[in-house]
């Protein structure tokens, strides 16, 4: 018969005091090579407001509405009667077009 101190020691035990991998690389992916893993993988950028997209462009939010939707600034509508939204890559890509024609108007 065993005593306390002769005890079997369980697998979570074991596994405390003995730490395996099983074959797992420790690194974690990305972190070596970054430039293998873009950070904005979202080309369309994270959706912001009319109000948002007004401080990217550096006017008001009625500008936008009565300037610069009419041009072509790219939005969607969230329903018949809803809100714009914006997306901030297509907003800041929108800019870069315009100033390589001729600067926005």
């Amino acid at each position: 018969m065993r005593t306390d101190t002769e005890r079997q020691m369980t697998d979570f035990e074991l596994s405390r005091s003995t730490p395996k991998t099983l074959g797992i690389s420790e690194r974690i992916p990305g972190q070596s090579y970054p430039q293998h893993y873009p950070q904005d993988a979202d080309p369309l950028g994270a959706p912001i407001s009319i109000r948002e997209a007004a401080r990217v462009l550096g006017v008001s939010p009625w500008t936008v509405r009565q300037k610069y939707l009419p041009q072509g600034l790219p939005h969607l509508r969230s329903g018949p009667q809803g809100k714009l939204v914006f997306y901030r890559q297509q907003v800041i890509r929108w800019i870069l077009e315009r100033q390589k024609k001729g600067g926005v108007k």
